[in-house]
């Protein structure tokens, strides 16, 4: 019994280390080349990553592929996404920086 609860605990121990490992690098990925995108993207994260679906996190992992004039282009409101999941979270990150 007691190395089955030593494998649980490994096991949740694994997890929690790979969801913080993910935030930290939701962080690292939000360091671009304009301080504007840094405050916003990161500001992001701080209030809202851990609240985000899978399916949220994964466009947001999109979104941050994006080169950064387009980006910037994206969360100032200059162009639109056609993608309804990729702009439903440009606004919630428009909400949350411009607030």
């Amino acid at each position: 019994m007691l190395n089955n609860s030593f494998a649980r605990f490994f096991f949740w121990e694994k997890i929690v280390d790979n969801v913080i490992t993910k935030d930290i690098d939701y962080h690292w990925q939000c360091r671009r080349g304009m301080l504007e995108l840094d405050l916003l993207l990161n500001n992001f994260v701080d209030k809202k990553i851990e609240n985000l679906t899978p399916q949220q996190k994964e466009s947001f992992e999109l979104l941050l592929s994006y080169p950064d004039q387009t980006l910037l282009d994206l969360l100032l409101g200059n162009s639109v996404s056609s993608d309804i999941m990729l702009s439903a979270l440009i606004k919630e990150i428009q909400s949350t920086s411009f607030t």
